[in-house]
C-alpha cells in the first residue's frame, strides 16, 4: 500500500503542516505496511523537494507548473499522480488551499472524503479521529471502503525530522489548459498586521483576566523583555483591545512555538485547539482548577498583576 502526502506552500515558503502530513503519512503507511510519497506542486519544487526529504519518506514527486496555488492544476495533477502511484490514502492539510481541492480529488477518484483528521487507526479498515461539538468531543468515523482523501489538522503531529534518502522523481502531468479557469495574478493582505505569531517562537498570550484594556501594557513588556510575540485569546480580541491576527484558537490560528506562556486564560477547548502543539505550555492564572493547567507544563498559581512584572524584572535585567 502506498500514501501519499501533497506538500504545502504559499508564497515562496513550505508551509510547517507540510512536515507534519508527512508524519501523519509515515504513520498510516506504517501501520499498512507502506510506502509513503510525497508530492509538491508548483514553486520551486527542486528546492521544495530538497528540504521534505525527511526521514521515513520513500519517493517525492515534483511538478514543475506554475508559481502558486491553482485550483485546477492541482486537481488534475493529484488525479494523474493518483493513477500512476495508486496510493492507498491521499493527505492534504486541512487548510484554505487543501480544502479547496481535496474534494474535488475524492469526487474525480470516487473516493469518500474525511476533512480535519486529529488522529488514525487501521485495523479493519481506516477508522479516522475528528474533534466535534467545538473540540468538547471527539469522534471515530469508519471509512468505508480500502481508499479515501483525508485533511488533517495542522499542529496535531510533529514535524518529520532528520534526513532522508527519497527517491526525487519530476512528474509532467497533460494539464488541460482549457480545464485551468483562474489565475493568480497577485496578493492583497486582508486585515493582515505586523506579525505572524504562527511564525514566533516564543508566544506571550493574554487572555480575560487581564480585567482592562490598558494593562495589556504589562504583557507588552514582558514580551520586550523575553523578546517573544504578544498573542491573545478570543475575548480580548472581540473587546477590540488587539487586532484579529493576535488570535490563537479555533477560530483564530493554530500555533506550535517553542514556548506558549498563557497569561489569565482559563483554558476553554476552542483556545486550547490552536495552541496545544506548543513543545512548552506556561500557565499563569489565580484559579488553580482552570482547564489550562490540565495541559500545562509549568503553572503558576497566583495573582497576574504581581507575576508578570516580577518575571519583567528578572528577564529584562
Amino acid at each position: 500500500m502506498t500514501v501519499l502526502v501533497v506538500a504545502e506552500h504559499r508564497r515562496g515558503e513550505l508551509r510547517d503542516v507540510s512536515f507534519e502530513a508527512i508524519t501523519a503519512g509515515r504513520e498510516l503507511a506504517d501501520e499498512t505496511g507502506g510506502d509513503l510519497h510525497v508530492a509538491v506542486i508548483s514553486g520551486t519544487v527542486d528546492e521544495y523537494a530538497e528540504r521534505l526529504d525527511r526521514t521515513g519518506v520513500d519517493a517525492i514527486h515534483t511538478v514543475a507548473n506554475g508559481e502558486e496555488f491553482n485550483h485546477d492544476v492541482y486537481v488534475q495533477t493529484v488525479e494523474q499522480l493518483a493513477d500512476g502511484v495508486d496510493p492507498t490514502y491521499i493527505l492534504t492539510p486541512n487548510s484554505v488551499n487543501g480544502l479547496d481541492y481535496a474534494p474535488a480529488v475524492a469526487s474525480r477518484l470516487d473516493r469518500p472524503l474525511v476533512t480535519d483528521a486529529v488522529a488514525f487507526d487501521v485495523d479493519d479498515g481506516l477508522t479516522v479521529t475528528r474533534e466535534l461539538y467545538g473540540g468538547k468531543a471527539e469522534g471515530e468515523l469508519d471509512v468505508a471502503g480500502d481508499r479515501a482523501v483525508v485533511t488533517i489538522r495542522g499542529g496535531e503531529w510533529p514535524a518529520a525530522e532528520g534526513a532522508g534518502e527519497a527517491a526525487i522523481e519530476a512528474f509532467d502531468p497533460t494539464i488541460d489548459e482549457d480545464g485551468v479557469r483562474s489565475t493568480v495574478t497577485g496578493f492583497q493582505e486582508v486585515g493582515a498586521g505586523d506579525v505572524d505569531i504562527t511564525d514566533a517562537d516564543v508566544l506571550v498570550s493574554v487572555g480575560r483576566g487581564i480585567d482592562e484594556e490598558e494593562n495589556i501594557e504589562i504583557i507588552e513588556e514582558l514580551a520586550d523583555a523575553l523578546g517573544a510575540t504578544v498573542s491573545a485569546s478570543r475575548p480580548i480580541v472581540d473587546n477590540g483591545w488587539l487586532p484579529k491576527d493576535r488570535q490563537v484558537g479555533q477560530s483564530g490560528k493554530v500555533v506550535t512555538p517553542d514556548v506558549y506562556i498563557a497569561i489569565g486564560i482559563s483554558g476553554a477547548v476552542q483556545h486550547v485547539a490552536g495552541m496545544k502543539g506548543a513543545d512548552t505550555i506556561i500557565a499563569i492564572n489565580n484559579d488553580p482548577s482552570a482547564p489550562i493547567y490540565d495541559i500545562a507544563d509549568y503553572g503558576i498559581v497566583d495573582d497576574l498583576f504581581e507575576v508578570v512584572p516580577a518575571l519583567t524584572e528578572e528577564f529584562g535585567g
